[in-house]
């Protein structure tokens, strides 16, 4: 049996990235790929850009990687309030200043999708959708717009990441997987999530949540002066209800 591991939204979080990391070696897949945002928010991008550098991962690029290894103004963020966005500024800007130019070189080295086969299945790797890097798939979305996602796609598996929150659902034949997040989880569980696809029949999908020391990930969030909020994010996993965009 074929196993792929799929990581997405690591956001800086280096205390995360590891404990996942460490987990992930122990379900020994035959395989790891990154989905994207490896940068932003978080107090370590440059460590974060490193291990999945060293590790030789194949990556996409998210909207946040595509933001600071550009130097771009915007990170293709859907900030719902004033606040939002401002605290956005200041994630962009101090992601921006500190991220080694070796590492933003690396971002912008970054394929927008990439294409594999999964035991005969095809499988397509995106950050937001096949459609677009920084679109948001949430699961409750109407079977219709899935279609027409599956229609562009071309694929049997499309496994993508940006919400921070894992799903799988199965529509007309093509299995739709959000891998989670990592680094900066929304669905109110703050453990590290990573996803693990297997090539039973039919495919199968194991969300993995791996416990990490959140306390001293938040405080290095608080110690470099990023936004305190980003800290609390870490510290209660965003609840679902308050999510709706922010990647």
């Amino acid at each position: 049996m074929t196993r792929l591991a799929l990581l997405s939204d690591l956001h800086a979080n280096r205390h995360a990235l590891e404990a996942a990391w460490a987990d992930l070696e122990r379900q020994s897949p035959d395989a790891v790929y990154c989905l994207g945002d490896l940068v932003g928010y978080g107090a370590f991008p440059n460590e974060v850009v490193a291990l999945v550098r060293d590790h030789a991962i194949p990556t996409v690029m998210g909207n946040y990687d595509d933001g600071v290894g550009f130097d771009r103004d915007e990170c293709g963020c859907a900030y719902r309030t004033a606040d939002e966005r401002a605290r956005g500024d200041v994630s962009l800007r101090w992601t921006r200043a500190r991220t080694a130019p070796e590492n933003k070189a690396f971002l912008r080295s970054l394929a927008p999708s990439l294409r594999l086969d999964l035991a005969g299945r095809r499988v397509l790797l995106v950050h937001g959708s096949p459609r677009r890097m920084n679109e948001y798939l949430y699961e409750d979305r109407p079977a219709e717009s899935f279609r027409r996602l599956a229609d562009l796609a071309q694929a049997d598996v499309v496994v993508f990441g940006h919400t921070h929150i894992p799903y799988a659902r199965l529509v007309d034949g093509t299995l739709f997987v959000n891998a989670g997040s990592v680094g900066k989880p929304h669905d109110g569980d703050r453990r590290a999530c990573y996803a693990v696809i297997e090539d039973d029949e039919p495919a199968r999908v194991v969300f993995r949540r791996v416990e990490y020391d959140v306390a001293a990930a938040a405080e290095a969030v608080r110690s470099v002066g990023l936004p305190p909020e980003f800290a609390d994010i870490l510290e209660r996993g965003w609840p679902a209800a308050a999510a709706g965009g922010v990647s």
